[in-house]
């Protein structure tokens, strides 16, 4: 976020040398409705997730949020001085960082507020004034590459989002966002550069290269310095408000990739630092080779680690009054050994999600040759005691028949076990269907009918385990368009995790219109201590499968008090042509 201006009272952006909600959750309660996504590889930034639920999720940074930020880009922007230079942007510029790890984590819709809070903050600096004749450019400066960055993270994130992700792995999207960002926004400074060249005191064609290059190198340091840290700091502190302390603790260290690293980068150094000495100047390969090694082993944690170390060796060097040629320099070999350190970090990284992602997506496998099986023996065993359970049911109601005119023990004895043998074979055949193998083909499906079906397979189990499946009231216009035997199941399997992991023995089902779709709901409360690293079961992902196959999505929501939301929004049979 760099403006072009050069003069010391108009430049907007960046400074110079003079010389040089928890949403509210439907309980369903009787009808009342109450108010209320330490190993050396850890990751710095949060799981993405894609589409609508992503979207949905991410919060609109408050107030408080944007005081914070206006403070943190005036300590930023006072740090970026010493390394600016006459004509030339700063060659390292800390409020890149700022600026994108912002624009990341609350999304490119924060552009706006972050044009905002920077140009207040320049007003206040005296950076801009808005009785200079050029002030309309000064303004454009300023606003220009926040709208650069807002840009590249939206298209990055919308590349990696759906069908178009392809081998877009997290963390690759935002090592491609690092790197793209500083560069679009030194390109989009360019017009203005050939446009009003005595703003800058930079009037050759070289020099104005030479210009950009200082602001994509120093926006590109920032960013690979700065926002890492802020973006595992800001994901971390999102995770849960009571474990934050035990969160933000600093992770047990593994001393035998500590001794490589240092062993690595501190050879390294020496080695550069001994070149130089005997006159072949900066040559910054042996680093790269070490930061290289280091991210390809330990993952971008360690290789942001030995980056640091090395900026903190060479940024204090560069800051002294050299010639802006020799640190242009020094700081184009910095920029290369950081993202070479970086993307090698990220790619371990992405390497180690994938190897995660197929494991996982093995023990599924294997897991569905096991429901499989045991479907097919389910089935066996409902087809061998549905007939004889069919027997029961008749003569049970004959018996219930033949008592009318006994004693009124006899008569109640006999109605009872009617409807117990009439409410298991119900049950019985329900289960067989269930089970079956043919699908039924979609049809308007009345939501209370799934609700009572899934219900009447889920109440054993739940009083099985003492907790109360409470049901609220469902408009019995509300009609969907779907499988029954999937849908069920898709619930089912909802319930069947709510009633598992229920702190407070009390599962609540739900359903309502929104619009142009049908809600499903089921809510539970949970120990937030206790479900850290919970994830998404078996079970949940065949949920998700079947709601996404009909059209529809399946959102989970944690809330900070302990209550876990389970969403199916389905469209309705109207909508579904």
């Amino acid at each position: 976020m760099s403006d072009y201006a050069c003069t010391a009272k108009d430049q907007g952006a960046r400074p110079r040398l003079k010389k040089w909600r928890p949403r509210e959750f439907p309980c369903f309660n009787n009808g009342a409705r109450p108010g209320n996504e330490g190993q050396m590889t850890s990751a710095f930034l949060p799981m993405r997730r894609s589409g609508k639920a992503e979207s949905a999720a991410r919060p609109a940074p408050g107030p408080l949020i944007l005081m914070l930020y206006g403070l943190g880009f005036w300590l930023a922007l006072s740090m970026a001085a010493y390394w600016g230079g006459e004509g030339y942007y700063s060659l390292w510029f800390p409020p890149a960082g700022l600026r994108l790890a912002f624009l990341w984590h609350f999304g490119p819709r924060a552009t706006p507020a972050i044009m905002i809070v920077e140009l207040l903050v320049n007003l206040g600096m005296g950076r801009f004034s808005l009785a200079s004749p050029d002030r309309l450019i000064a303004l454009w400066g300023i606003v220009r590459p926040v709208l650069a960055y807002g840009a590249i993270v939206g298209v990055i994130r919308w590349l990696s989002s759906g069908s178009r992700a392809g081998m877009m792995t997290p963390p690759m999207p935002f090592s491609l966002a690092a790197a793209a960002a500083p560069v679009f926004a030194a390109l989009t400074a360019l017009p203005e550069a050939l446009w009003r060249p005595d703003r800058t005191q930079v009037t050759t064609l070289p020099d104005v290269i030479t210009s950009l290059t200082a602001f994509a190198v120093g926006d590109l340091l920032g960013v690979l310095l700065i926002a890492p840290p802020l973006l595992w700091i800001a994901g971390t502190a999102g995770r849960g408000r009571k474990s934050l302390p035990s969160r933000l603790a600093p992770p047990s260290i593994a001393w035998t990739p500590v001794m490589e690293m240092a062993f690595l980068l501190g050879g390294a150094i020496v080695v550069t630092r001994l070149l130089t000495h005997i006159g072949l100047g900066f040559q910054p390969t042996p680093v790269i080779l070490a930061v290289a090694w280091t991210g390809l082993r330990f993952g971008r944690l360690a290789a942001w680690i030995s980056l640091a170390a090395v900026a903190w060796l060479l940024l204090p060097e560069t800051a002294d009054a050299i010639s802006t040629t020799d640190r242009l320099e020094r700081h184009l070999n910095l920029a290369t050994i950081m993202v070479v350190g970086y993307l090698a970090g990220s790619y371990r990284d992405a390497q180690k999600q994938a190897r995660a992602a197929l494991e996982r997506r093995d023990r599924l496998l294997f897991q569905a040759e096991r429901l499989k099986t045991l479907r097919a023996m389910s089935v066996a065993v409902i087809h061998e005691i549905s007939q004889p359970l069919s027997t029961l049911a008749i003569e049970a109601r004959h018996l219930h028949a033949i008592t009318d005119r006994s004693g009124q023990e006899i008569r109640e004895s006999a109605a009872l076990i009617d409807r117990k043998a009439a409410a298991l074979s119900h049950l019985v055949r329900r289960l067989r269907r269930f089970g079956g193998r043919v699908v039924d083909e979609p049809s308007p499906l009345p939501v209370p009918a799934l609700v009572e079906s899934v219900v009447a397979i889920a109440a054993p189990e739940a009083r099985s385990q003492g907790v109360a499946l409470k049901v609220g009231p469902t408009d019995p216009d509300l009609v969907i368009l779907g499988q029954e035997v999937e849908l069920s199941q898709a619930l089912m399997n909802l319930l069947r995790n709510a009633i598992q992991r229920s702190s407070d023995r009390a599962v609540e089902l739900g359903s309502e219109r929104r619009g142009g779709r049908a809600e499903i709901t089921v809510l539970n409360r949970y120990e937030p201590e206790a479900s850290h690293g919970m994830g998404m079961g078996v079970g949940i992902l065949v949920a998700q499968a079947i709601v996404e196959a009909h059209g529809g999505h399946l959102t989970r929501t944690k809330g900070p008090d302990g209550v876990m939301l389970a969403s199916i929004m389905l469209p309705l049979a109207g909508d579904c042509a």
